[in-house]
């Protein structure tokens, strides 16, 4: 199909619609599962340590294969790297739902993290390649939006599948419902995606020693952070200190290809970029805290009140709802507003998660429907957060390394979502055992923990617009001298 008049492919709105079905299939992934652990510790007689690795295992390899993914996508066309990325996806997410042993069911989801992994930057490389100006910040929008309901909903979706099939069977179908969804996002990838304007530079190889590096060092850093409450004793946190030297070594490899003509795994050189820069740290300092409400808000309410996994996906909706509404408009004024439009949405996911915690300290063990404002204050902030941060780190990104930037933003993401996890989760855990079981206490001290991290994100922002602004002074002293 040929281009219209300003040379955009007249199939972008369809292939964004594929790609973000696919996105929203596999991180939806990372939170569904939660609510099913019950019935598979049932069902598989699953133990501990089985179903920590079936939750961080997915979180694992998807943090592994983002930047490597997004490379191939960049150098040999994001229609291929996406389509093999929700091939492997569903194929392991068939063998989960067929999975008649822990063993299986945990290799199944290192498989479908692979997947996950491989399939996301695409997402953010074709937005870049599809769409240009005030379409590509709807774009992202869209893709928040998508970000954000997964997230939220997976609960909740979980939930119901186990209520409608039972418990014994309803696990299952939690990862069988992606078979459907997987043959129809492949066909349509094939009829609405095009291979891309980047598909035919196959003569350069990908950086292999970069790969190896990069995989030690993302792999020494979310090891200890995922296992954190399987593997006692403090000498799994030397592993950060072998992940910075692997950093070093990586960043020091990557520099010596750049110089040497050669095509790097990562262009250090988008770091000099002041926008991707700072956008890289807001998104691994508030997905740091983001994710951890969820965590600790589902425990709070299953362990803590009883809550069924279906009423626990219902309360936290509201934040859903929230998310979606407002990343769909930030999208369409991110590139008007700009960074300050981030640093307020942040401010209101603070006040959003101060008075979650203020209904918890006045109604903790009955708050019936007190939770529905706070969250929804919360998922606006969060919304206003996500897309428009993604659209204005990636601004300006060349096209040609979209794949490669968003990788190494998702995997900041991950990095950032593994620390919350387990930083927020110590101390809720820690608290629920000091407090002899008070799980609204411990609650409550998480949110505290949780408002820190996104402080600092919002610190973060705040830096970067008062620096945009010093930047654009000289500019405007030349033009009005």
């Amino acid at each position: 199909m040929t281009p219209d008049e300003e040379g955009r492919d007249p199939r972008r709105w369809r292939a964004l619609s594929v790609a973000l079905v696919a996105g929203f299939m596999a991180l939806m992934d990372v939170s569904i599962v939660n609510v099913a652990l019950p019935s598979i510790e049932q069902g598989l007689h699953a133990d501990t340590s089985d179903l920590q690795w079936i939750v961080s295992g997915y979180a694992l390899t998807f943090g592994l294969v983002l930047v490597p993914a997004g490379r191939l996508g960049d150098a040999r066309g994001r229609r291929m790297m996406f389509v093999a990325g929700v091939a492997l996806f569903t194929a392991s997410s068939v063998t989960a739902g067929l999975a008649p042993v822990p063993a299986v069911l945990v290799a199944a989801r290192l498989l479908q993290g692979v997947g996950a992994g491989v399939l996301n930057p695409q997402v953010s490389g074709l937005v870049q390649e599809l769409f240009r100006g005030a379409e590509r910040g709807k774009a992202f929008g869209l893709l928040g939006a998508t970000i954000g309901v997964s997230t939220a909903i997976g609960p909740l979706l979980g939930g119901a599948i186990i209520k409608v099939l039972g418990a014994d069977t309803g696990w299952r179908w939690i990862f069988f419902v992606n078979l459907p969804v997987g043959i129809l996002c492949i066909a349509l990838a094939f009829r609405y995606v095009a291979p891309g304007a980047f598909a035919e530079r196959r003569d350069e190889d990908l950086d292999l020693v970069g790969v190896a590096l990069l995989g030690v060092a993302v792999f020494t850093v979310l090891l200890p952070l995922v296992e954190e409450r399987n593997w006692p004793g403090g000498g799994k946190w030397l592993l950060l200190a072998v992940s910075a030297a692997f950093f070093a070594l990586f960043a020091k490899w990557e520099l010596r290809q750049t110089r040497r003509g050669h095509a790097p795994l990562v262009d250090l050189h988008l770091f000099r970029i002041e926008s991707y820069t700072s956008g890289v740290v807001i998104g691994l300092l508030y997905f740091s805290g983001f994710t951890a409400i969820f965590f600790i808000i589902t425990l709070y309410l299953q362990l803590g009140l009883g809550y069924s996994a279906l009423l626990a996906g219902l309360t936290v909706t509201p934040f859903a709802v929230g998310s979606a509404t407002a990343a769909a408009l930030g999208g369409s004024v991110v590139t008007r507003l700009g960074r300050p439009l981030v640093a307020w949405g942040l401010v209101l996911v603070l006040l959003g998660i101060g008075l979650t915690d203020l209904v918890v300290s006045l109604r903790g063990h009955d708050p019936g429907w007190w939770l529905t404002l706070p969250l929804l204050v919360a998922g606006v902030g969060s919304g206003l957060v996500i897309s428009p941060n993604v659209t204005l780190t990636v601004s300006e990104v060349p096209v040609a390394q979209a794949g490669t930037a968003s990788g190494v933003l998702q995997t900041g993401q991950r990095i950032g979502t593994a620390a919350g996890i387990a930083l927020i989760g110590s101390v809720f855990f820690g608290a629920v055992a000091s407090s002899r079981g008070d799980f609204a206490h411990a609650l409550s001290i998480g949110l505290r923990f949780t408002l820190v991290l996104v402080a600092v994100a919002l610190v973060a922002a705040v830096v970067d617009v008062v620096a945009a602004r010093r930047r654009r002074e000289p500019v405007a002293s030349r033009g009005s001298g």
